[in-house]
């Protein structure tokens, strides 16, 4: 599994200044839909290794990073390119939805 796992502490030095995309699950150990994304987003950490980084972070365990970039709702993907935001999907998504976003992303 190549799924990262980020925090407020790391979250700058791994995501802001990554040298490729990312993606950022913020997601909720109580939030059902949140646990559905969970293979999905394994599945496509491990398919977009080394193109995209792809990882998770625990809203209730790191609420600075949730506060910073707006975070809600869960689970809210992020998508980050040369360290800014630059789209943000909220709730469910199917793989597909997800590598069509990915493969737009990295175009």
């Amino acid at each position: 599994m190549s799924t990262a796992h980020f925090t407020d502490n790391d979250f700058d030095s791994n995501v802001v200044q990554s040298n490729i995309p990312v993606l950022v699950d913020f997601f909720a150990t109580w939030c059902g839909p949140c646990r559905m994304m969970s293979p999905v987003i394994d599945e496509l950490s491990d398919e977009y290794a080394g193109k995209v980084k792809i990882g998770k972070l625990d809203v209730d365990e790191n609420p600075q990073t949730s506060i910073k970039f707006g975070v809600q709702s869960v689970p809210t993907l992020v998508f980050f390119k040369n360290g800014e935001v630059v789209n943000t999907v909220i709730g469910f998504q199917s793989k597909e939805s997800l590598k069509n976003k990915l493969d737009a992303f990295l175009k």
